[in-house]
């Protein structure tokens, strides 16, 4: 159980892979919001979902009857729950429901996060750190998405990610108009910009300062983003959870990190992860995130 945003809940990857290895004869479910729950059981991380929301939760945290809305909870042969464990009388009522229940604070700051997940729940930390296979039905599903905006089906793809979860996370949209000026001089590709719900003041600066115009993915879904993100050969893009995803589905990636924020950096090392500066444009910051670009092209 994990309530968190997607980049939270994919750091969580490994652990959900070593529960499937260590229960191969049982069903995983995820319960996490809808969205990111279709995502993982459509890249067949999990084998079913359900909305964290429909659990009842909120009914272990004060004293009461029995708690109804909770049933599916305690017809579970396990639980781990990333979730409520600073609430002593939430983690001692589940523990009734389900006596042998891992809960588990869902971060922690003197590591990675996605290791800290994997020691949870006992694992060995052995690190399941390969990419996660794209089904070819969300390859093809990323692929009509990116044709419909523009892509030739030929062209070598550079996808943009210039949102995020807050600003405090997202680098200057001029510094990501300097990389992709910078990059074109040396690898002609076709850029394309993605754009999720919060993303359009960020894209606009992007999209603004070009004479041409780039291709745009406007909100697509997970499962087709998942699918493009198989078909570029480099992403760039702030700390977020659609940086997640394309470090995850094993896309060379060049991720950008406020000061402070390395312990949520991916658990795939598909990504190159840069500490820049978020409030302001340092001209140090846009050379080393084009020489990472580089970098990673050259490994394509």
């Amino acid at each position: 159980m994990h309530p968190g945003a997607l980049g939270d809940v994919l750091l969580a990857v490994p652990a959900l892979r070593a529960l499937r290895r260590a229960h191969p004869r049982d069903r995983l479910t995820l319960a996490a919001q809808p969205r990111i729950g279709e995502l993982l059981r459509a890249l067949d991380v999990v084998d079913d979902t359900i909305g964290f929301d429909s659990l009842g939760l909120d009914t272990l945290f004060v004293d009461g009857p029995e708690p109804g809305r909770a049933r599916a909870v305690a017809a579970a042969t396990r639980v781990v729950c990333w979730f409520g464990a600073k609430d002593p009388g939430f983690v001692r009522r589940l523990k009734v429901m389900v006596p042998e229940a891992i809960v588990a604070p869902p971060a922690v700051t003197d590591g990675p996060v996605w290791r800290h997940l994997l020691n949870t729940i006992g694992d060995d930390l052995s690190e399941e750190r390969e990419s996660m296979r794209i089904p070819a039905e969300v390859l093809e599903q990323g692929r009509q998405t990116l044709r419909a905006a523009g892509w030739d089906g030929e062209a070598p793809l550079l996808m943009i990610h210039a949102g995020g979860g807050g600003v405090a996370k997202r680098w200057p949209g001029d510094g990501f108009v300097d990389v992709i000026t910078g990059f074109g001089m040396k690898h002609p590709s076709a850029v394309v910009v993605h754009e999720g719900p919060a993303d359009r003041e960020a894209v606009d600066v992007v999209r603004a300062r070009f004479s041409k115009p780039l291709l745009w993915l406007d909100n697509p879904t997970l499962p087709a983003l998942a699918g493009a993100l198989g078909l570029v050969a480099l992403y760039v893009g702030n700390d977020s959870g659609i940086s997640h995803l394309a470090a995850a589905v094993g896309a060379r990636s060049v991720v950008l990190f406020a000061p402070g924020m390395l312990p949520w950096r991916p658990w795939a090392p598909a990504a190159e992860c840069i500490v820049i500066s978020t409030t302001a444009l340092v001209p140090e910051d846009v050379d080393h995130v084009l020489n990472a670009m580089h970098r990673c092209w050259s490994l394509h």
